[in-house]
């Protein structure tokens, strides 16, 4: 369904308030990101603990993901935006003050900043359908990767100096003042999206708990339906599912990575980070500038897919620290490509009042495995004695076979090389 008032630029006052806002949360989750990984190893030492930390973390957005798409097509997106960064803001705000107050009381810090990760993953699961929805209705149909190039590169900008400058604020600073900042960055989103209007067709409420219930259980299913009956659509969000699952390990073993195997400190934990960021900000700006079409496009992704498994494994033969941080920049552009061109496709192609439920179930599968492979990770780690390394080769020869058995898959391919129209509609073969 299209809105009347159809913006007509891209850098229009909606779309600008909810970008730079994403923007100065988003260096603060950063931060946080560094301040939680390093106190979490410096406390306890045990990698299984993070990745039962992560797995955690992660769990709710997967299983709370069709329900969030739910919400966001049938409540205003608008005010599950802000309400979103509103709790994670007070939730990250509540470590730091206990962090600051009792700095002695490490098992009391540990429960909490499994409390605090928990909630801010359950929030996530109904913030990323809301904001993913929202941002074809803020800008012209015509500019919608570009629109996803700037909001990821917000992200991706944020790492640059947030990570980037990270593990030297964590020895600087210490996690407490880091998390204070973080929960001062999303109070800052919150109040920049409440001068935001979000065009949105809301469906009319219906009165009754159980008709309401039925209704949400309904729309909830119409989502899984539309795009279980897209082979394509569906063939993709599986294949996601395993590479996130086998991408997994190196959120969770980094730390381990860069201090235990390249033998270097804190800072390259974050010059690691950065250097993917630089990537895929290259990787966001080629793909919004460039018009990548048909066929080509889906060639040149699988090429990228393949390309960036063997990169992942490379970091396992990897004992160079500047060698390394090469690997993470080209893995940088690779992803940022891929992951506008598909996420680009999948907004222009679904109808905009069930576009949260689809990128809710996006969430959802393709997340799915995740938080296993996150805790498989720090125990597989720990039975390995921690070989970081071979860890590395395994998941991304493994990620390499996945990929090369898809580029054999005619529905994958379609679904990679569907043509993107500025009405709002896609062409495709597929029947």
């Amino acid at each position: 369904m299209s809105f009347v008032n159809q913006p007509i630029r891209l850098l229009n006052r909606n779309f600008f308030l909810l970008w730079q806002g994403q923007l100065v949360s988003q260096l603060g989750n950063q931060v946080h990101g560094i301040a939680m990984m390093f106190w979490l190893k410096h406390a306890t030492g045990s990698a299984g603990l993070m990745g039962t930390l992560m797995m955690l973390s992660m769990l709710p957005g997967v299983l709370l993901g069709p329900i969030g798409g739910t919400v966001a097509d049938n409540f205003s997106r608008r005010k599950i935006i802000i309400a979103s960064d509103i709790i994670c803001g007070l939730a990250v705000l509540s470590l730091a003050g206990l962090l600051l107050c009792s700095p002695e009381n490490i098992s009391l810090a540990v429960v909490w900043l499994f409390v605090a990760g928990i909630l801010v993953g359950t929030v996530s699961a109904f913030f990323r359908p809301a904001i993913t929805a929202a941002i074809p209705d803020l800008v012209p149909t015509d500019k919608v990767a570009a629109a996803n190039s700037m909001n990821q590169s917000s992200f991706q900008i944020s790492s640059l100096l947030g990570q980037g400058a990270g593990g030297v604020l964590y020895r600087v600073l210490g996690a407490p003042v880091l998390f204070l900042i973080d929960g001062l960055t999303y109070l800052f989103s919150a109040i920049s999206e409440m001068f935001i209007i979000i065009p949105q067709n809301i469906p009319e409420k219906t009165p009754g708990f159980k008709p309401i219930m039925r209704k949400f259980l309904t729309d909830t299913a119409v989502g899984f339906d539309y795009v279980w009956r897209n082979r394509g659509m569906k063939t993709v969000f599986l294949t996601a599912a395993v590479l996130n699952f086998l991408i997994s390990p190196v959120v969770v073993l980094l730390p381990f990575y860069v201090e235990d195997h390249l033998k270097t400190t804190s800072d390259w934990f974050g010059f690691m980070i950065a250097a993917l960021g630089a990537g895929s900000l290259i990787g966001y700006a080629l793909a919004g500038m460039l018009k990548i079409a048909g066929k080509t496009r889906s060639l040149l992704l699988i090429l990228f897919l393949i390309l960036l498994s063997l990169d992942f494994a490379l970091l396992g033969i990897s004992g160079n620290r500047f060698f390394s941080l090469l690997l993470f920049l080209i893995m940088g552009i690779m992803t940022g490509v891929i992951n506008i061109n598909i996420i680009t496709v999948l907004q222009v192609m679904t109808p905009g009042e069930i576009r949260g439920r689809v990128f809710g179930l996006l969430g959802t599968i393709t997340g799915g495995l995740m938080p296993i492979g996150m805790g498989l990770a720090g125990a597989v780690s720990e039975i390995l004695d921690n070989n970081i390394p071979l860890i590395f080769i395994i998941c991304g020869l493994a990620m390499a076979g996945v990929n090369i058995v898809m580029a054999f898959d005619k529905h994958f391919r379609e679904f990679l090389a569907c043509e993107i129209n500025n009405n709002n509609n896609t062409e495709s073969k597929e029947e």
